[in-house]
């Protein structure tokens, strides 16, 4: 026999209580995060597009001292074109999973997403400066730098008061 969900238990709620609406904050800054995944996986074409310039660079490193033999070369290239894919797609993997768990209001979420903001502040200023070892051609510090603005955007939008309520009034789990 059918029984009807008792008054203060709405299918999909938890622990007895109803859902809390995600406050207008939280939701832009999950979309905003959707795009962040896209623009890393956009990123990786970038990169791939510029590779060349990376083949550049091992030769002049290798002018200046290195001793590498062109197969080492070869290899070094190959390797970093291998960095690039891969930390594109973990780049993308992580802000899909960040709009994910912050959509559900996991207060550690928020916290893990202003975290991996902070690391990439400190990537983005290396690779303007040149101190990285990587640093890119201007096509991919401009990239990086939009990419940037997008985690700005994000982590601005997760710390407003709407989203903190947000956040407190989730469940922990």
């Amino acid at each position: 026999m059918y029984q009807p969900y008792p008054d203060d238990v709405q299918p999909g709620s938890q622990f007895g209580h109803s859902a809390t609406p995600i406050p207008p904050s939280v939701a832009r800054a999950v979309q905003v995060m959707y795009v962040g995944a896209v623009a890393s996986l956009i990123g990786i074409s970038i990169d791939l597009a510029t590779a060349g310039s990376l083949r550049a660079r091992l030769v002049t490193i290798n002018k200046n001292g290195a001793k590498l033999t062109p197969t080492q070369v070869t290899d070094t290239e190959h390797l970093a074109i291998g960095a690039l894919i891969v930390t594109g797609l973990i780049g993308a993997a992580l802000w899909y999973w960040m709009a994910q768990n912050n959509r559900a209001g996991k207060s550690w979420a928020r916290i893990v997403a202003t975290v991996l903001f902070g690391i990439d502040t400190i990537g983005v200023i290396a690779d303007i400066d040149g101190t990285s070892a990587l640093a890119g051609t201007v096509a991919t510090r401009i990239f990086g730098i939009v990419v940037w603005l997008v985690g700005l955007a994000a982590i601005i939008l997760l710390w407003q008061r709407t989203s903190s309520d947000y956040f407190h009034g989730a469940p922990r789990y």
